[in-house]
């Protein structure tokens, strides 16, 4: 009985995590989409969110992706977020 009772309160823990804390707690990928037009120039964490800061993309740039990846010292929970920008 309490494997379930630890089944169902990791599944409602996860379930209330935004897709960048699991990321960055748990491992896995996080895919940002920048506002059309928006030129990526940082990234950054403060605690469990996400901060970036862009510009207007110049109408000789053309969009990119950036992949983040976190390296762990043990190599266990290891969290990647890409960043899309579009045209």
């Amino acid at each position: 009985m309490k494997k379930f009772y630890f089944t169902i309160a990791t599944l409602l823990l996860l379930a209330s995590c935004t897709e960048n804390q699991r990321a960055k707690s748990f491992g896995g990928t996080s895919t940002m989409n920048l506002p059309k037009g928006e030129k990526l120039v940082n990234v950054t964490w403060k605690g469990d969110e996400i901060w970036y800061l862009t510009r207007p993309m110049k109408s000789d740039e053309s969009p990119e992706t950036y992949t983040y990846r976190e390296e762990s010292s043990l190599g266990v929970i290891e969290g990647t977020v890409i960043i899309k920008e579009s045209k």
